[in-house]
């Protein structure tokens, strides 16, 4: 009875759910994967993320809402390692539907990177978790956008130039494109940008409810 009732515990958390479905999207990933050699350094990121989120889950928890943001991230990111970034199937359909000349799936992905990942979770674990204040801990997101982002760009230099030369064309994803690092880190501060001020009007329309309520 005990298991039973840890088994139903457990399925009724949102967390259960929001795991259930990454691992079904990059389990997916990786038998569906074009490309196996660009598929494990794509998620060698991937893999340093959940061990930071398991190792650490007992100190800190994310609220459901920062879980989901990171859930949805992780499987745009995984399922992008399916096909590559450069030529995944969603991008093709984006690529159509916006009459570009290259797949913009990676631009997808950058832009969620910052509206998703970043912003968020970010600033709740700043508050949360180190105690800063809430002020300051809307504020460093937007910062930290820009220099995470050229981070990354190194990083992508260090593999695709140094570490794994053969798959670098892949995962780079330039696309021929000599701008594409800039256009990256462009799009990901943008989205963060965006879900900073959907925050911020968020915030102050619950003040002026609860002001509302206090009249």
């Amino acid at each position: 009875m005990k298991l039973y009732s840890s088994v139903i515990t457990v399925m009724g958390h949102k967390l259960f759910w929001y795991g259930l479905l990454f691992v079904v999207v990059w389990l997916d990933s990786l038998i569906g994967t074009t490309d196996l050699n660009n598929w494990l350094i794509e998620n060698t990121l991937t893999v340093i993320a959940l061990l930071f989120l398991i190792l650490t889950f007992k100190k800190y928890k994310f609220s459901n809402f920062s879980y989901l943001l990171i859930c949805i991230f992780l499987c745009l990111h995984v399922y992008g390692s399916k096909y590559t970034y450069a030529y995944n199937n969603f991008g093709y359909w984006l690529q159509d539907i916006m009459h570009s000349s290259r797949n913009q799936y990676d631009r997808l992905v950058h832009f969620s990177f910052g509206l998703l990942l970043l912003y968020y979770p970010l600033q709740e674990f700043l508050f949360k978790g180190f105690k800063i204040t809430k002020q300051i801990a809307l504020k460093i997101p937007v910062l930290i956008i820009l220099s995470a982002s050229g981070l990354y760009e190194i990083i992508e230099w260090l593999v695709a130039d140094i570490f794994f030369v053969e798959e670098g064309v892949s995962y780079l994803g330039t696309q021929g494109d000599v701008w594409d690092s800039q256009k990256d880190m462009a799009i990901a501060f943008f989205g963060v940008v965006i879900a900073a001020t959907l925050y911020y009007v968020y915030s102050k329309l619950i003040n002026a409810r609860k002001d509302s309520i206090l009249i």
